[in-house]
């Protein structure tokens, strides 16, 4: 096993999202929204579609949001909002790379917004591929530790095809390829048994290298992340720090 570690932040942005879960349903049904308009309702001939739909079920978000988002997406409804993607590159404190991923419908408010608290966090925002180019997009679930025994993840790795798995303190976390995710998804949720969890799984921007920061340094950097997650337009954040200490 190897890699850097990241459940810990993981663990703290999961835990915000659970106590701010209205908002959270708000972003996901953007991106189902978003993922229906471009590649159409069908889960089996849309992967990002099916890869959304998997991150809300992890969520606890209702079949019926879901349904709803959908509807929007394939014009079923008329009730929706002409959403269009862009993503922010930045440095925060200490250095840190961070990639902001959004869903809008007024970019210059949205770039904006992000600037602000960018800025007033001694940050700052980049050009196009001043960060982007330091990370690479993988699938990534997780698994709670306790519910499945260290040699059995280690069998999994050798049957499925799958890129790294890190043992943690309070959870495995696996890698795939974008091309694997789905296989390894299902396959982990057809086989699991009953008290093997899966905590979450989703599309992410994984870092290639980290820079280290210790345990104050990193809460500074989470009041960033923290402020930034709590902007409507964002959806998702990656970040390339590796806490020691």
């Amino acid at each position: 096993m190897s890699g850097h570690s990241k459940w810990a932040t993981i663990k703290h942005r999961k835990g915000l999202a659970d106590a701010k879960r209205g908002k959270l349903f708000s972003k996901i049904a953007r991106e189902i929204t978003v993922a229906a308009r471009n590649g159409g309702g069908d889960t089996a001939s849309n992967p990002r579609l099916k890869t959304v739909i998997m991150t809300a079920r992890s969520a606890s978000m209702p079949n019926k949001n879901i349904e709803n988002a959908i509807r929007k997406g394939t014009g079923e409804s008329k009730d929706g909002v002409d959403y269009m993607e862009s993503t922010y590159e930045g440095y925060g404190p200490y250095g840190v790379a961070i990639l902001v991923n959004c869903l809008t419908d007024n970019k210059n408010r949205t770039v904006a917004e992000v600037k602000k608290v960018f800025s007033k966090n001694t940050g700052n925002l980049g050009e196009i591929g001043s960060v982007a180019w330091q990370f690479e997009k993988k699938g990534v679930i997780h698994i709670e530790k306790g519910s499945i025994e260290e040699d059995q993840i280690l069998g999994i790795g050798l049957e499925l095809p799958i890129e790294d798995v890190i043992s943690e303190e309070e959870g495995y976390i696996i890698y795939t390829t974008i091309e694997n995710f789905n296989e390894v998804y299902e396959q982990l949720k057809e086989n699991k048994g009953k008290s093997f969890e899966l905590a979450h799984a989703e599309i992410s921007m994984i870092p290639k290298n980290t820079i280290e920061i210790n345990k104050d340094q990193a809460e500074k950097l989470q009041s960033l992340i923290d402020q930034l997650d709590d902007l409507d337009d964002v959806t998702s954040i990656s970040s390339n720090e590796l806490v020691r200490g």
